[in-house]
């Protein structure tokens, strides 16, 4: 059995493989404009081709969001969608326990408190989550500086996310979580799908135009 920080594996691999593509997986050490890496030597591809900013134009004025080409780099939308699911699976883990359990015992609580509520432990969870990718992954950052990373991400894509997984949950199943019922999990999964899509856009715009990440 070999072990990537806290992941034991069974796999008839190296222990330097698996960590590799572990970190591959969740690193967040990648560039942030991915369309102006290069490797040394390779032949940079034209913008027709590839739709994305070249190298040399880091240096003029930033492209406008509102031309198409803007909007048509392969390898920042992967960037971007990476950042998302990460931030995706933090909040949905925090935001169904939250809700799962004040509803169970603290009903009369009620639904706004609970889903506010929810909406603060999905944030919180997926901070915690990212704490530790930037501390277990390819990063490599010491716990202190890690925290504050995370903590210093896009909190408008959290919230945006929290929200449209909250609106599309209470206006399928009103709220009520029934692990019993299969309506809640199709809800469940809808709602989770949309609060992907939701933030996606906003993140890809950050990391194209600014390269930033919210990760």
């Amino acid at each position: 059995m070999y072990r990537i920080g806290f992941f034991p594996l069974r796999l008839g691999l190296s222990p330097q493989v698996t960590r590799s593509a572990f970190r591959r997986v969740f690193s967040s050490s990648a560039p942030a404009e991915a369309c102006t890496s290069r490797k040394p030597g390779q032949n940079q591809p034209s913008s027709a081709s590839t739709g994305c900013q070249p190298a040399s134009a880091m240096r003029q004025p930033l492209r406008s969001a509102w031309t198409m080409d803007f909007w048509t780099c392969r390898s920042t939308w992967k960037r971007a969608g990476l950042n998302t699911l990460r931030c995706l699976v933090g909040c949905s883990i925090g935001d169904f326990s939250v809700l799962w359990l004040l509803q169970t015992y603290y009903l009369d609580l009620g639904m706004g408190t609970i889903m506010a509520a929810s909406m603060a432990g999905g944030i919180t969870t997926s901070i915690i989550l990212e704490t530790i990718l930037l501390r277990r992954g390819a990063d490599q950052l010491s716990w202190p500086m890690a925290a504050r990373t995370a903590m210093g991400m896009s909190m408008v894509s959290m919230v945006a996310m929290e929200m449209t997984e909250n609106i599309v949950d209470y206006h399928l199943t009103g709220g009520q979580v029934n692990l019993e019922d299969p309506q809640f999990w199709m809800a469940a999964v809808l709602s989770i799908g949309a609060g992907f899509l939701a933030p996606l856009p906003y993140n890809y715009l950050r990391l194209r135009k600014y390269g930033k990440a919210c990760h």
